[in-house]
């Protein structure tokens, strides 16, 4: 067929350095009429060229050739020296935004001149922030510019919340057990007196939440509502508006970590702050997971009365974010680029999440349980007692299979040794399944080690 002769004439050029790395193919519609073929040929097979890794597409640009592995010159094999990363947690490097992200830093630096390259506002940019808040919208996230401060990072808002003083005079902090590890190592640096709540497949014990707010002097619950890290679980609307009532009732304030909120494709899910915008629910998200981690761009929703300390606290952190970055994600929101990112990103992830959660069920339901985690960023495995994760880890990484004990991710009352934190994020498809079945191999070899240690 043609496109199968179009397909291998651009994979030997770009194996004999031809076509180099980062050089763009030629356009649809240019290489349709130079080969006399239609639209729909090239289209096929410069998807079965995306497919293989040859090539990635960047919207209203065009098709690029992959930087690295394949494109140097000879095709690579990649079960050779092939790694299963289940530990790596951040966006597919494939589905990463570099070019459209570099066409919007060129046109900031064109736009801002001089202003990109002095200190600024240390609430951020505010035309980025106007741009926010309209971004926020379709998040069901109503707010002003005003109250918005553009952060380094969401593990910045978080690290400067833990450590101001709250209207509510109140001292302990309550975090879901387990939790985002930079939460945890933020407590730890702090030296902050906290609480935990356990918090998983069946949701939050609401009881219990109750009592912590009753008696512990709690001036902060800290939730991830969608997608939870390490779990990849979310919370039902029910639930979200009964915490933010308790939340009114016993005085405490809510850090909604919502890292991952647009990759939600569930239009009825509500944030926790659209339950009570008035400012006792404090918003925090980042760009990180969804877009680029090195962008180091966050921003976080606050009331008024901590307008004012967490200003000086941003300041004497880093007296800024970087201007650059932040002229750049301006022009990305608003030239509509981070829709159409968004929307590739979520049906990436919803496909790995349906191949992972059909891995579990097919290698894992026997020996282990799993959390039914619908994002394709997060999940865990609980591993049979007396199985422990950094055990597991240890023999998976000699079978090149990567993945990531969770224990540091635990308080040390609640600590569990037997969990392991999953990311497909930056897995191929087709290797998901496989790499499933390797956990469940390694599973069973170090079960029966035991047991015949047991019974010698």
């Amino acid at each position: 067929m043609l496109y199968e002769e179009i397909v291998q004439q651009f994979v030997q050029r770009i194996q004999k350095g031809l076509q180099p790395p980062g050089s763009k193919l030629p356009s649809i519609r240019s290489l349709s009429q130079d080969l006399g073929c239609s639209k729909n040929t090239i289209l096929k097979a410069y998807g079965e060229l995306e497919k293989k890794h040859w090539i990635y597409s960047v919207p209203q640009s065009g098709y690029y050739v992959v930087e690295g592995g394949k494109s140097q010159g000879r095709p690579v094999d990649e079960h050779a020296h092939r790694i299963i990363d289940f530990q790596a947690a951040g966006p597919d490097r494939h589905a990463m935004p570099y070019r459209d992200f570099q066409h919007c830093i060129n046109q900031a630096v064109e736009r801002y001149k001089e202003e990109m390259f002095s200190y600024s506002d240390v609430q951020g940019l505010y035309s980025l922030r106007v741009q926010l808040a309209r971004h926020l919208q379709g998040l069901q996230v109503f707010t002003v510019p005003e109250r918005i401060f553009v952060v380094t990072g969401s593990q910045q808002a978080l690290h400067l919340l833990l450590a101001l003083p709250f209207p509510n005079a109140k001292h302990r902090v309550c975090v879901e057990q387990p939790t985002h590890p930079g939460m945890m190592e933020s407590l730890r640096q702090l030296g902050i007196s906290a609480v935990g709540i356990e918090v998983g497949e069946g949701g939050i014990n609401l009881k219990r939440l109750e009592e912590l707010f009753k008696h512990n002097d709690i001036k902060i619950f800290y939730t991830v509502t969608r997608f939870h890290n390490p779990t990849g679980c979310s919370h039902t609307n029910a639930a979200r508006r009964k915490i933010v009532e308790l939340a009114q009732r016993y005085d405490v304030y809510i850090v909604e970590d919502d890292y991952m909120g647009d990759l939600d494709t569930d239009a009825k899910s509500d944030p926790m702050f659209a339950f009570d915008p008035s400012g006792r629910v404090i918003y925090v998200k980042s760009f990180s997971k969804v877009m680029l981690p090195g962008l180091r761009l966050g921003l976080a929703v606050l009331p008024d009365e901590l307008h004012e300390s967490f200003t000086r606290a941003k300041s004497a952190a880093d007296v800024h974010s970087p201007v650059l970055m932040q002229g750049a994600l301006e022009i990305y929101l608003q030239s509509g680029m981070f829709d159409m990112h968004i929307e590739r990103m979520r049906q990436l992830y919803s496909r790995k999440a349906a191949l992972l959660q059909e891995a579990y069920r097919t290698w894992l339901t026997e020996l282990a349980s799993f959390s039914q985690a619908a994002s394709g960023f997060y999940s865990t495995i609980t591993l049979p007692a007396p199985l422990k994760a950094v055990q597991v880890a240890e023999h998976l990484k000699h079978k090149h299979v990567l993945v990531d004990p969770a224990d540091r991710m635990y308080m040390a009352e609640a600590a569990s040794n037997n969990v392991i934190r999953i990311s497909v994020s930056q897995v191929k498809e087709e290797w998901i399944d496989e790499g499933v079945r390797m956990i469940a191999e390694a599973t069973e070899e170090l079960m029966g080690m035991r047991n015949q240690v047991r019974f010698v």
